[in-house]
């Protein structure tokens, strides 16, 4: 059963990791690799990467991307949402601890934060605005 869109939104804003898919170009499949994503019903997602890194190459020549979310339990449900790049800008410090914090314990995020910082390079954030949303809720299997 598809989820309303309450349902959905809200599906979206619990801390899964999702799978980014991209066109990756003439002649191969989509580029889908996990990711953290930050989302609040009613607004925009965005996602964090290395400026440079295939990710980034791909948002940038497609200017669109789709976010997939799932869980298995207590039932098995998935939303999954595509739409334009609305918006890119550096990624901070302070972009990279809502993230982390989003995703991991308190106390494991200065020193994720501190290892990201030094070992992941300059980094982007690529803001999607929701136009096409898939959804269900498969209820008990």
């Amino acid at each position: 059963m598809a989820l309303s869109k309450e349902e959905r939104e809200q599906f979206l804003a619990e801390p899964h990791i999702a799978a980014l898919a991209v066109t990756a170009g003439a002649d191969r499949g989509p580029l889908v690799v996990p990711m953290w994503y930050q989302y609040a019903p009613g607004g925009d997602a965005w996602v964090l990467t290395s400026v440079g890194s295939r990710k980034a190459e791909a948002i940038e020549a497609a200017g669109r991307f789709t976010l997939m979310v799932e869980r298995v339990e207590p039932t098995i449900r998935y939303v999954s949402v595509e739409g334009p790049v609305v918006s890119k800008r550096p990624g901070t410090e302070e972009v990279l601890r809502e993230l982390s914090a989003r995703y991991l314990p308190a106390e494991a995020v200065p020193g994720y934060v501190a290892m990201a910082l030094a070992e992941h390079g300059e980094q982007v954030v690529y803001t999607l605005r929701p136009q096409r949303w898939v959804s269900s809720d498969l209820g008990t299997v």
